[in-house]
């Protein structure tokens, strides 16, 4: 007769038995590298990722970042059908040998990291990590990788040190109009960067749930998914390329910091 009682102790008892392997051997360690963007607001005839910085794509520079930190890892990078080719053809030309997967991206940003998770097995530990963020040092990227040895769910955040204001622009006349009365309050505002790392089992099984517009990060899924996500320390210069300024602001920092 079926006893369900020790059926589920036999399968928490496997499950712990798992854990304590991975912990005993050590996870694999994978990086999805996310760059999908069209670089519409960037402006040029090259998506952001593809652009040069410092004599090289931005693309293969945040890579070679993660590489000098965790030079054991496998890497994933996940692009649109449209791009594949280019991307094959600059890493031809750059002679960037570095082995990756390359996965067709999704509708969303959620469904690229989705498509790029199945690239990943149970047992390891993942970053994700916008492709146009070049500047992560060395220092940050080893040290989430570290911290995940404990914590299944490991987001670096910066403090926001501006005055901040919930305001709405128009869409009449494209002017920008106050809303609200409340102050924020911005000692209780952080602004949260990419690399996110996380056991991929944890990952994985919360990118099972059905996409939300509330899903701006992979650390908003988790979340939703009921996980704890351990917030540490990121970078001021650990920027998003987005705009032309920060293409000049990129270039400046990779002269002083050599990049």
């Amino acid at each position: 007769m079926f006893n369900l009682q020790k059926y589920e102790k036999k399968v928490k008892f496997a499950a712990l038995l798992s854990i304590m392997s991975v912990k005993k051997m050590g996870r694999a360690k994978y990086l999805i590298i996310m760059a999908g963007g069209s670089g519409s607001r960037m402006g040029g005839p090259l998506p952001k990722q593809f652009m040069t910085l410092s004599g090289r794509p931005v693309l293969q520079m945040t890579i070679e970042r993660f590489l000098d930190a965790v030079p054991d890892l496998k890497v994933i990078t996940v692009l649109p059908r449209s791009h594949a080719d280019l991307w094959k053809d600059m890493c031809y030309r750059n002679n960037f040998n570095v082995p990756q997967s390359i996965v067709e991206g999704g509708f969303t940003r959620f469904h690229s990291v989705r498509n790029g998770l199945g690239k990943v097995p149970d047992g390891a530990v993942v970053a994700i990590h916008d492709g146009v963020r070049p500047l992560v040092s060395a220092g940050l990227a080893a040290s989430v990788f570290r911290m995940s040895e404990e914590a299944p769910a490991v987001v670096p955040a910066i403090p926001c040190t501006d005055t901040l204001r919930p305001i709405v622009r128009n869409d009449r006349d494209g002017k920008l109009e106050r809303v609200g009365d409340m102050p924020v309050d911005r000692n209780r505002v952080f602004a949260v960067q990419t690399p996110q790392v996380f056991w991929s089992e944890v990952i994985r099984e919360a990118y099972r749930q059905a996409y939300d517009v509330s899903f701006t990060d992979d650390a908003s899924v988790a979340e939703k998914a009921g996980v704890d996500v351990l917030y540490v320390d990121g970078e001021k210069y650990n920027i998003k390329l987005t705009t032309p300024d920060d293409m000049r602001l990129a270039e400046a920092l990779c002269s002083i910091y050599g990049y």
